[in-house]
């Protein structure tokens, strides 16, 4: 038992004092950084200039090194770093933070489970220890998947339920007349705090088309990073309008009358559902209660004739 706690502690004081390092030399790095930026024209000949556009490089070595294992397999780590991207981390070394807590998670899980049933006075080698350490593994492997997956359905949810009232605060700026780059940089502003998520992607959305990237390329890698059909439908929407020519203001207020028509539909549909929802509850809690209150004076004037009259012969 005094083993299995030391093992535990162990562990625990592990994780906080890497925890505690990886947080302290980030902190220092980045006040370096700023140090450097702030005063290089100084010291030019002691800092170099540092980029104002943000580094997609990763600079820990740890986490370089989790990226160089993902970099073995191309197609893997795209695959992960969209999933990561549509749950909201969008940062280059998440694959590689995302990798690190899976193994540590992997590691720290089953044995704190082995702690555990030994504190309880379980064979660290039974059936039960084995079947519980495995399990743990399992269960820590699987949580941060679990977890991003879970992120990225809320956050294509709030998407959903966000985008329509930027859509008609959006139809209402073009129509009074502004561009559809302004109308964009107005929307954000006025839902950065009702609706923070689709005010980032419309913020984001006009940083790159200010920083020179074509309109196009940025709706598209905006919808890519959504993932939600309606927002797709949108983007393709402004960009066949920019091509043909066509007014953005009347393709925006057509557009905001058919998603209005699209909702009322889904409304309907799930209302429809509800009967048929219903019908296992009502079987299950209520015909039981039902049947027994119809059944049971029925019940009680046999017991009291029948079975006193059969007793008697």
């Amino acid at each position: 038992m005094a083993d299995a706690w030391i093992i535990l502690f162990s562990a625990l004081a592990f994780t906080g004092v890497f925890a505690a390092v990886v947080l302290g030399e980030r902190v220092l790095s980045a006040s370096d950084r700023v140090n450097r930026r702030l005063f290089s024209h100084l010291a030019p000949g002691r800092a170099e200039a540092q980029p104002l556009l943000r580094t997609t490089a990763v600079r820990h070595p740890l986490l370089r090194g989790a990226q160089g294992f993902l970099a073995s397999n191309p197609a893997s780590e795209t695959r992960l770093r969209r999933e990561l991207a549509l749950a909201g981390f969008d940062h280059p070394a998440a694959p590689a933070i995302y990798l690190l807590v899976r193994a540590a998670l992997g590691v720290l899980a089953p044995l704190a489970a082995v702690a555990a049933l030994a504190s309880v006075g379980v064979a660290l080698a039974s059936p039960i220890g084995a079947g519980v350490g495995v399990a743990a593994c399992a269960v820590g492997l699987m949580a941060p998947a679990v977890y991003v997956g879970r992120r990225a359905k809320g956050r294509r949810v709030a998407m959903e339920e966000q985008f329509p009232d930027a859509l008609d605060l959006l139809v209402v700026c073009v129509e009074a007349g502004l561009g559809l780059d302004s109308a964009l940089v107005r929307v954000a502003e006025e839902v950065r705090v009702s609706h923070p998520r689709i005010a980032q992607e419309f913020g984001r959305l006009s940083e790159e088309v200010v920083a020179g990237r074509s309109r196009a390329d940025a709706l598209r890698d905006m919808a890519e990073r959504i993932d939600v059909d309606m927002i797709r439908s949108f983007v393709a929407l402004l960009i066949q309008t920019q091509s043909l020519g066509v007014s953005i203001g009347q393709s925006l207020r057509v557009f905001s009358g058919e998603m209005r028509t699209t909702r009322f539909l889904k409304a309907e549909e799930k209302a429809m559902r509800i009967p048929v929802l219903m019908a296992l509850p009502m079987v299950v809690c209520f015909m039981p209660v039902i049947i027994v209150a119809l059944l049971l004076p029925a019940a009680i004037d046999v017991v009291r004739t029948l079975l006193p009259t059969l007793l008697q012969q």
